[in-house]
């Protein structure tokens, strides 16, 4: 195939593109996806942009974050239209593996976490996920030797465990948060809202009501146990099925009672139907 975007499959051949960058003093960034691009991610490469002269997009569906039973085997793969949108934003690579580079033969190294990776979020409903995704991102991140990469907000806790696992091992690339970007309706852009029912689609987007306005109310003093209970409840009674809905520390996602112990993220994970829906807002300074 031949895009507008060069397109390479071999980590020999995108680090033969930073060799010559650097080479002319250029600073590299790097966006990491799944594919099946949005304008979520393609806000990423445009705040990749505005710190390095050339950035990387990659594409890679990563066994190794998804659980048995999970979607890897139907998660859309959609490389053709994923250049087309990073031609529109003239991405410079695309770096697009197969698994078989990623993962060759004999390939037994894995990342161990603790921390934000284990705050009983995510983690607790997906417990091998964050190994799968630090194991990847760490490759990506030691395969391009970038300035910067930048990661999405919308994956709260898999950013602050990306960044952590890049000061605990010294690597050296900066990692920088990109905000989420959301539907009209206040629905965070993603992947897998394909998978919505009209219905459903139409649900969906009280879960960005309630979480939005439980920062608010949290922020204006009211107690942070009864305004948690009463988003949940919200979320509930417009057809969620909740895995979980927390008011935690935003830095070290530790559980948080009052106001005045640190900034506050309140983050979500929640069901229609067959489809899983993350978020997280953060709770305004006071």
């Amino acid at each position: 195939m031949s895009f507008d975007v060069p397109v390479v499959h071999t980590v020999e051949e995108m680090r033969a593109f930073v060799r010559a960058r650097r080479q002319a003093g250029e600073r590299i960034g790097l966006v990491p996806t799944m594919g099946a691009l949005h304008a979520g991610h393609i806000s990423l490469v445009e705040e990749a942009r505005r710190h390095a002269e050339r950035v990387i997009a990659t594409v890679f569906v990563n066994p190794t974050q998804f659980a048995p039973g999970e979607d890897f085997s139907r998660y859309p793969r959609t490389l053709a239209a994923d250049c087309e949108k990073l031609a529109t934003v003239a991405a410079d690579l695309v770096f697009a593996p197969a698994v078989e580079e990623m993962y060759p033969s004999g390939f037994c190294t894995t990342v161990t976490l603790e921390g934000p990776a284990k705050a009983d979020l995510e983690d607790h409903f997906r417990p091998t996920h964050f190994a799968g995704v630090a194991t990847v991102v760490a490759k990506l991140l030691n395969q391009a030797q970038a300035d910067i990469a930048v990661f999405g907000e919308k994956d709260y806790q898999q950013l602050l465990v990306i960044r952590t696992m890049a000061r605990d091992l010294d690597i050296p690339t900066q990692i920088l948060a990109g905000p989420t970007l959301r539907d009209r309706d206040g629905l965070a852009m993603s992947s897998r809202n394909v998978y919505l029912s009209a219905e459903d689609r139409a649900r969906a987007p009280a879960l960005h009501r309630a979480l939005a306005d439980a920062a608010r109310r949290i922020a204006e003093g009211e107690v942070i146990g009864h305004v948690m209970g009463e988003a949940r409840e919200a979320i509930v009674s417009a057809g969620f099925e909740i895995d979980y809905v927390e008011a935690r520390h935003a830095e070290t996602l530790a559980r948080i009672a009052r106001r005045h112990e640190g900034p506050i993220r309140i983050l979500a994970a929640a069901r229609l139907g067959a489809t899983r829906l993350i978020d997280n807002v953060a709770v305004p300074a006071a």
